[in-house]
């Protein structure tokens, strides 16, 4: 799909089922590109459209969950402000968080779609009902996800699923 298609000829059979949408941060959420201080400090950058996407779509009832191999102050007070409030950082097996937030909230694999761009995200997109991944994720992630989308991280990819996620539900005007 190119991001110039129409959005009808979407299947939204995979998304309407989906309850919670668990994203990664470095390369999904943001592009990947870490810009290091004078101080060295890392610095990021996100897209406000996702972040948009993510307070409507947790208006609406959905779960959303961040899981990231990272630990930075910044990235988690930009999420805390969205509102997000299930945010694991410095996950080194990412596999772990999700289990552990399968147990917590009693979750179905089946109702989880999960966006990832690279290794890390591989064990836990073999587990969830819907793997999704951005446009310039590696060919591995690429492979074992049921949608891909035209955007890449840090330019609204995370908006677009979200999108896919409401309209399935008739939650997006």
């Amino acid at each position: 799909m190119t991001a110039k298609q129409n959005i009808t000829m979407i299947d939204f059979t995979n998304y309407k089922n989906i309850k919670t949408l668990i994203f990664d941060v470095d390369g999904v959420l943001t592009d990947g590109t870490l810009i290091i201080s004078e101080g060295g400090h890392l610095q990021r950058k996100m897209n406000v459209k996702d972040g948009y996407a993510m307070k409507k779509a947790m208006q609406a009832g959905f779960q959303i969950v961040i899981i990231t191999g990272g630990n930075s102050q910044g990235v988690y007070k930009r999420l805390r402000g969205l509102g997000i409030t299930d945010i694991y950082m410095n996950a080194q097996h990412k596999i772990e968080a999700f289990e552990e937030l399968l147990f917590v909230y009693e979750l179905q694999k089946e109702n989880i779609l999960y966006m990832g761009d690279d290794m890390p995200d591989f064990e836990v997109m073999q587990q969830v009902g819907l793997p999704v991944c951005p446009q310039d994720a590696i060919p591995e992630i690429r492979q074992v996800s049921k949608y891909i989308s035209p955007y890449k991280g840090g330019e609204a990819c995370v908006r677009d699923v979200i999108e896919l996620v409401l309209k399935a539900h008739g939650m997006w005007a």
